[in-house]
């Protein structure tokens, strides 16, 4: 059972422990002693396959990211399936004791669809990685991607709201692909190269971030001047399922499977007990599933993983509304917001490119409580913005932080639990980080509905005091 779970949940997150930045070179000597060092292993192709694979959905992914206000605007107008507006009536007499403004609605809905979407990526990548530790890689991967492909299908024809909220359940349910891809690089990789796979990872992440948002507000302004105050999302969302075909057709054609029938859970009720573990809440956050460690191991994994939970729950609040504070209080087009995409983008590459990959082991943790009360200042200013200037330089420290952060705190969390556990551990602290995210999303759109802007984001930055000052004084 353990195999199972190891290899399971080592595939859902990187290890940035298994990078060689400092890999010696030339003649197969070691630089310091002149020994013969192992000879250079090759990188399996497959990992190039899953980076391909990997980009094409996140470029489709991030298309939708700054189309989303004006999305919600456009289905507050034009939906007719009366699902806007029925929501609208069911929190009217909230909205009039706080005296919310009519135009944060879309706040509130946009929050409430995000949450939604982690969620249900929270409830089904662990059921994903269990049914293809039984199944296999491939065919459950293929799924995946087709779900997805599926969604921007739905997207595309959605002329109403309930079909556009139809299309995020069937994408957030179609999701764990991620997760899977991650699977596939372990199956293939040893501990020497893996690191190099995780770093493609990386790039696509990074590249899809950097790219999509720009596509999706180019498309978006075409489509809107061809359609005439219309359906001026279609041509974004054919875009992303052009990708997302393009996706389906690479897993098809050009992967093989990576998981031989011989390694594979021998029945499928062992393969999903340990990911419905990963929906057990009160069980991740005491990483139950963690056995025969020392006792102050297990409090180091739990006060790290409470930390990183408190930590992603109100970043993600906060990061999930700045499309939404950019566009009603500073009037951002899509464009604009996918410049800031573009900018903030290109300051976590060149630093995890430059920088956090070869931060050295020992000081992991100071940089870790660096980029945790780094995002305080980062956020307030947000909140206190009155120009672009201000909120530009808000957003460039919201960036530094996040090159930092949760790559240091995975790594000081891939330090405990013994060699067969490693996976295990970080499959837990995956699955708090999806949590908060999940929850993160309404909470910080309820909050920008109430009070406002201002208020959410001073607030929001000044809490995120507290996880910075827990690390600093936690004994790990």
């Amino acid at each position: 059972m353990a195999t199972i779970r190891s290899r399971h949940s080592t595939t859902t997150i990187t290890e940035p422990e298994t990078e060689q930045p400092f890999e010696s070179k030339g003649n197969n000597k070691d630089n310091n002693n002149g020994k013969p060092t192992a000879p250079k292993e090759k990188t399996d192709p497959m990992i190039y396959i899953i980076f391909l694979s990997l980009l094409f959905d996140l470029l489709a992914f991030t298309i939708i990211l700054p189309l989303l206000p004006s999305l919600l605007e456009y289905y507050r107008i034009n939906d007719s399936s009366g699902l806007y507006a029925w929501l609208t009536t069911r929190v009217r007499w909230f909205q009039q004791l706080l005296g919310a403004p009519e135009r944060y609605l879309s706040v509130l809905f946009g929050g409430f669809l995000g949450s939604m979407f982690s969620f249900l990526q929270f409830l089904a990548s662990p059921i994903v990685g269990s049914l293809s530790d039984y199944y296999g890689r491939k065919p459950v991967l293929l799924i995946c991607a087709s779900g997805i492909a599926l969604s921007y299908l739905i997207w595309a024809c959605s002329r109403n709201f309930a079909l556009f909220v139809l299309a995020r359940v069937v994408g957030g349910i179609s999701k764990g692909n991620i997760s899977l891809s991650m699977s596939v690089i372990t199956d293939v990789s040893s501990v020497r190269t893996r690191g190099k796979g995780m770093a493609l990872v990386g790039v696509a992440f990074s590249l899809g971030f950097i790219v999509g948002p720009m596509i999706g507000a180019m498309f978006a302004i075409f489509s809107n001047k061809s359609a005439s105050g219309g359906a001026w999302f279609v041509l974004p969302s054919l875009l992303a399922l052009g990708l997302a075909l393009g996706d389906v057709l690479l897993l098809a054609f050009c992967l093989r499977e990576t998981l031989p029938e011989e390694k594979r859970a021998p029945e499928i009720s062992s393969a999903l007990s340990y990911g419905l573990q990963l929906l057990n809440v009160s069980s991740i956050f005491k990483f139950a599933a963690i056995k025969n460690v020392p006792k102050k191991d297990i409090q180091a994994l739990r006060s790290i993983g409470l930390i990183y939970f408190l930590y992603l729950f109100l970043y993600s609040g906060l990061e999930f509304t700045v499309t939404f504070l950019m566009y009603h209080k500073f009037g951002y087009t899509s464009m604009d917001q996918a410049k800031m995409f573009l900018t903030t983008g290109l300051v976590m590459t060149l630093l995890q490119g430059s920088v956090v990959r070869r931060l050295p082991e020992a000081k992991i943790k100071n940089y870790a409580i660096f980029s945790l009360y780094l995002i305080v200042p980062a956020f307030v200013l947000v909140g206190l913005a009155e120009n672009s200037r201000m909120l530009y330089a808000g957003m460039i420290l919201f960036a530094i932080s996040t090159a930092f952060a949760v790559t240091c705190l995975t790594t000081l969390v891939s330090r405990y639990g013994n060699d067969d556990q490693k996976g295990s551990v970080l499959g837990i602290f995956r699955s708090l980080g999806a949590l908060a995210r999940a929850l993160g999303p309404v909470v910080g759109s309820i909050a920008f509905w109430c009070v406002g802007s201002k208020i959410t984001y001073i607030a929001g930055g000044l809490l995120l005091v507290y996880p910075a000052l827990a690390l600093q004084r936690a004994r790990i």
